[in-house]
């Protein structure tokens, strides 16, 4: 803490200023915390500091740090507990009551998570003036709970600050039913209030919960005991709480992964929800935490108060030369989303390094394939321009459309702010219901007039309607069918398989091909992809399946948002690929003749 009267919004001001490095998301609630400062009271928000005053000065007035390097000494709040304290006690809304009632805190590990719950818990039961208060840990199982318990219990056995050997559980403070790592339950017997640990599955009638706090929530396989939790939450009077704590998930941690994209876009303002706080700290994605140690109090805001920095050194070292070390470290200790269903790219550092500026006009003259992943109507379109040299060095462009009908509900469902990304001029929203495929084929028909473009790849399900809207906008246009089949005049169009099978080859583009080429380029750094948010959202939600023949494809059933823009991508990518002179080599396909 801090010596300023209002250490919550000094912690705010010290983040955005940069005085205290942060990532993205924990920059995100700061500057949510100092906006609402100015407007909230137009919504009937205030900030009331003694509230704030009062919640931070019981931890260091009443507990000792039970483990760790700080063991023994007042619990002091690090800085990043100060923000989260404050936030949560000293908002209020218009009736007095606190603002937030649902509270997200994603760090590292080590961070202290669990006993800082821990302690909120003891302080919600018997020191913020309600009678009979319920209090209660929630875990996959019994055992996970009393993790989180198991650290209130230890806060009230250990010595209250300059009171000698006195404890909270020695002064009659507080009960503590069971013994030694036995315990099961806190009593405090002035207010007639509990605070017990509970599994997912165990029964409980009629919780009145006061407060609620879920750990290891990447842990938990369903969202049962959440949603549970947090309808007796919202049915409840007064100032209830649910905190859920949790290293971040990996991508296939659905229940997590769901609820910290919700408080990420609460945080970034794509959702206004005044009820829900958050504080994730993660690297930021152009961060290299194998290479810069710098980046790494993003995700560990106690690294080297209370954490040492030589723990992470050593795993860092040895995940360097292990590649499963690897990806448990990027996520557990860096807040990088990686896993089983994580990126696409089994190199994302590639990916990544490929990203940046082009300059359409220095690209006048080369071949041009232009590809394109059409939406139903309301959703989303992409059409990606790939540029190919003399040396086979590829240049891609990828414009992105959707429309002004239901954009906030799919702003919700994609997970992506429309609205803030037109503004930046990553994606064009259309004044309309939907996106018009002439509206499309008028896109297509500038570019066959500005550059030298060999052709257009559609997937076969839209080309037939796409055709139609060329005819509308007078653009001349025609099918390839095959090598057998005579040209026609205007722009090549070329289907584009979606699947993994390989077929029909001599009349269509397969996916698998497509998406090695574009791999290959990418890990040889032989491509250069125009950074746009929207591209950087479709690459992260993009999940390939293999089959048993090796052949990929990007799966949209499995995909966790929007992807048209790798699709794209892909295909127009796969379209550039140099013509062979003479008869075709089979052996891609596996077939060990020509």
């Amino acid at each position: 803490m801090t010596n300023s009267s209002d250490p919550t919004t000094d912690y705010a001001n010290r983040v955005v200023s940069g005085e205290i490095i942060a990532g993205r998301f924990v920059r995100a609630s700061c500057k949510r915390h100092l906006k609402d400062l100015k407007t909230g009271h137009k919504r009937g928000l205030r900030f009331d500091t003694e509230e704030a005053a009062r919640a931070l000065r019981f931890f260091p007035a009443m507990f000792t740090v039970t483990a760790g390097a700080k063991e023994g000494q007042p619990f002091h709040l690090l800085d990043w507990m100060t923000f989260v304290v404050g936030s949560l006690f000293g908002w209020r809304n218009a009736d007095g009551r606190r603002r937030f009632r649902h509270a997200w805190i994603e760090t590292g590990k080590g961070q202290a998570k669990s006993p800082l719950m821990g302690a909120i818990g003891v302080y919600m039961i018997g020191y913020c003036g309600v009678k009979r208060a319920e209090a209660y840990a929630i875990a996959n199982d019994r055992d996970q709970a009393k993790v989180l318990f198991a650290d209130a219990v230890a806060l009230c056995r250990a010595p209250i600050p300059e009171r000698g050997d006195d404890t909270l559980e020695s002064l009659g403070k507080v009960i503590i039913r069971g013994v030694g790592d036995n315990a099961w339950k806190i009593e405090h017997p002035a207010t007639g209030s509990k605070f017990l640990p509970i599994a997912s599955a165990d029964s409980i009638s009629g919780p009145k919960p006061i407060a609620v706090f879920g750990d290891e929530i990447h842990e938990m396989k369903t969202d049962k005991a959440i949603q549970l939790w947090k309808a007796a939450i919202d049915k409840m009077s007064g100032d209830p709480l649910m905190i859920l704590g949790t290293n971040t998930p990996a991508a296939d941690q659905a229940v997590a992964t769901d609820r910290s994209e919700f408080y990420q876009r609460v945080a970034e303002g794509v959702i206004e929800d005044d009820s829900a706080f958050s504080y994730i700290a993660r690297v930021d994605k152009n961060d290299k935490p194998f290479e810069d140690e710098s980046c790494w109090v993003k995700a560990l805001p106690a690294l080297g108060v209370t954490y040492p920095i030589e723990n992470v050194r050593t795993r860092v070292k040895t995940a360097k030369h292990i590649a499963s070390e690897r990806l448990a470290t990027e996520r557990l200790y860096f807040g990088i989303p990686v896993g089983s269903s994580g990126f696409w790219l089994s190199d994302e550092s590639a990916w990544r390094a490929v990203q940046g500026q082009i300059f359409e006009e220095k690209l006048k003259g080369l071949p041009c394939f232009l590809a394109l992943d059409l939406s139903r109507k309301n959703d989303l379109t992409a059409l990606s321009a790939c540029w190919r040299d003399s040396f086979d060095k590829l240049t891609v462009r990828t414009k992105y459309w959707t429309t002004r009908g239901g954009l906030k509900r799919r702003e919700a469902e994609d997970r992506i702010p429309y609205e803030a990304y037109a503004k930046e001029g990553h994606v064009t929203i259309c004044e309309s219901e939907t996106i018009d495929y002439t509206f499309v084929a008028q896109e297509v028909k500038t570019m066959t007039v500005s550059h030298r473009v060999d052709s257009l790849t559609v997937d076969p399900a839209y080309v037939s309607d796409f055709i139609d809207a060329c005819g509308q906008v007078g653009l001349a246009v025609w099918r390839y069918m095959g090598p057998d089949k005579s040209a026609g005049s205007g722009l090549k169009i070329v289907t584009h398989a979606q699947g993994t099978k390989i077929a029909f080859e001599d009349r269509q583009l397969c996916m698998p091909h497509s998406i090695s080429r574009m791999t290959d380029k990418i890990l040889n750094r032989e491509i250069l992809i125009e950074a746009n948010k929207m591209t950087d959202v479709c690459a992260s939600n993009a999940v390939l399946h293999t089959d048993g023949m090796g052949n990929s494809m990007f799966d949209k059933n499995r995909s966790r948002g929007r992807i048209d823009g790798m699709v794209s991508k892909a295909m127009a990518v796969g379209a550039s690929k140099a013509e062979r002179k003479g008869k075709r080599s089979y052996m891609e396909s596996g077939v060990l003749f020509s």
